[in-house]
């Protein structure tokens, strides 16, 4: 049997290898046991402006789940924003969708990843005129200096797109998942040009994967790791064709707009006061290239 898993899984990760980059959209791990409940942590402050979070999740591997910790990531391109992958149920199996990079945040389920990642769309901020707005009501980020012009502060958004998941379910549809359609706006996301995780991305996954700590069954739902503390190495990549900075808000927050400062030092200390952190809250990527096998038994989820 260890043999037949062994050679089963050398040529998964062989067909993973042969797929061409631009198909990393597509569908690829299923298991029949839920993944955990997401766990409570804290977000880093974002080091420097340009920076976008990527939210933590729980990955699968050889032996069971683990947690791939929440990362600050580089903009690929300017406009660039991050889809989070998802787990979600179909013919009696948890498949696990890739999260990408797009212009536009597209469907992932209905999960509140928090941080901005509230189960509909993206609230944690916006591109305008090419520079970054974070949106202080859920992003922990720096007060004045180099942020003068790079927050604002929206609650009432986060309210509106926030799909409440008290149990921190980590998977949508399927006994005890999240109930959430893909909305008109991310349904339009689907057909922006997509790009796959950065190769740091996938750096960062694959140390995960092989952290013993970071599995479930030694952690038991709370990974010493759970948000790495130093943002991940940039890998610049050339802007979709056709790209139009309007279309950077449409899908995300279409009720919201930052309200940058001007240089007037009154407004820079009211602004400075309203950008404290008020996150309390708490990542479809690219799969590994190593081998995923497939759990044999459904089973419910976890703390249900």
């Amino acid at each position: 049997m260890k043999r037949f898993w062994n050679t089963r899984s050398f040529l998964l990760a062989l067909l993973l290898c042969l797929i061409p980059a631009s198909s990393y959209a597509g569908v690829f791990i299923s298991v029949g046991i839920a993944p955990p409940p997401l766990p409570v942590y804290v977000q880093p402050p974002c080091p420097e402006p340009g920076l976008m979070w990527t939210p933590g999740y729980w990955a699968y591997g050889a032996d069971g789940y683990y947690w791939v910790p929440g990362a600050w990531v580089p903009s690929p391109y300017v406009g660039a924003l991050w889809t989070p992958g998802y787990w979600g149920w179909g013919s009696g199996l948890y498949v696990w969708h890739p999260g990408y990079w797009g212009p536009h945040v597209g469907y992932y389920g209905g999960v509140n990843y928090g941080f901005g990642y509230m189960g509909i769309g993206f609230v944690g901020g916006r591109w305008h005129g090419g520079v970054f707005a974070y949106n202080t009501a859920v992003m922990h980020v720096g007060v004045g200096g180099v942020w003068a012009n790079h927050v604002y502060v929206d609650r009432t958004i986060v309210v509106h797109n926030t799909i409440v998941n008290d149990r921190r379910v980590a998977f949508s549809g399927g006994p005890g998942g999240i109930r959430h359609d893909p909305s008109p706006e991310e349904r339009m996301a689907e057909h922006d040009q997509h790009m796959q995780r950065t190769s740091f991305q996938t750096q960062h996954a694959n140390e995960a994967m092989h952290d013993h700590g970071s599995y479930f069954k030694n952690n038991g739902g709370h990974p010493q790791n759970m948000a790495s503390a130093r943002p991940l190495q940039a890998e610049h990549r050339a802007e979709p064709a056709g790209r139009q900075e309007n279309s950077f808000n449409r899908g995300n927050a279409p009720q919201s707009r930052p309200q940058f400062q001007n240089n007037r030092p009154a407004m820079q200390n009211q602004q400075r006061n309203e950008s404290r952190p008020q996150a309390q809250h708490e990542s479809r990527p690219q799969p590994e290239h190593q081998a995923q096998p497939k759990a044999q038994h459904e089973g419910r989820p976890h703390g249900r």
